[in-house]
């Protein structure tokens, strides 16, 4: 395995641990706030070091991620059936909204405008989760990508879902993962790569263990 396949696993559980948390928080109206904040924080992160920086850094980024590695690990093994349907829709339309969003400059631009915005409205908050700061972040994926042609279609208990706090939640969760597709983009992922190469996928994920 190479190491540019170690640091696609990064992006990969990050994309899984975005539409996992989508998944509960659209069904029960909860969602895990530590693992959450990492995703959260990497939209903030627009440059770094090292792909491990993104989210936490060496010593860090693979407990941040615990779950997203988990899902990963079950949906590019002999564990698929496990992975909730959901999740693994979630995940796929995450990865083909960004290749869309690659091909709309406007809307590209759009959405590294609210994210620098973002950075100046991050200073007043104590803690990146706050509800304000995840309403700004939903707000920036309503003005962005919600303008392009295919939307990720979420499913859930309407009682939670209309809720505006827990929609905020799920946009701001989104564009999480939208952050996460397109470092698995850059990294040289492709979705076909999901079928042809699981198991270098998988053994770079056993290696970061």
């Amino acid at each position: 395995m190479s190491q540019r396949e170690k640091e696609q696993t990064i992006a990969l559980s990050a994309i899984f641990q975005a539409a996992e948390l989508v998944a509960t928080l659209a069904k029960t109206g909860q969602i895990d706030n530590d693992g959450l904040k990492p995703l959260i924080n990497s939209i903030l992160l627009v440059n770094a070091d090292a792909t491990e920086d993104i989210y936490g850094g060496q010593w860090d980024c693979q407990s941040n991620l615990a779950l997203g590695r988990r899902i990963t690990r079950q949906a590019l093994g002999k564990e698929r059936s496990s992975v909730n349907p959901d999740t693994l829709r979630y995940a796929l339309s995450l990865i083909h909204l960004e290749s869309k969003l690659q091909k709309s400059p406007d809307v590209l631009s759009a959405l590294g405008q609210g994210i620098s915005q973002l950075d100046r409205q991050k200073a007043h908050y104590e803690d990146i989760l706050h509800e304000n700061m995840i309403a700004a972040i939903s707000g920036i994926y309503q003005d962005s990508l919600s303008k392009l042609s295919f939307r990720i279609q979420v499913h859930g208990d309407s009682r939670f879902l209309q809720q505006p706090t827990i929609a905020n939640q799920v946009r701001a969760t989104l564009l999480a993962g939208i952050r996460a597709a397109m470092l698995w983009r850059q990294l040289g992922g492709k979705r076909w790569h999901l079928i042809f190469k699981r198991k270098s996928l998988l053994n770079a994920l056993e290696a970061r263990n």
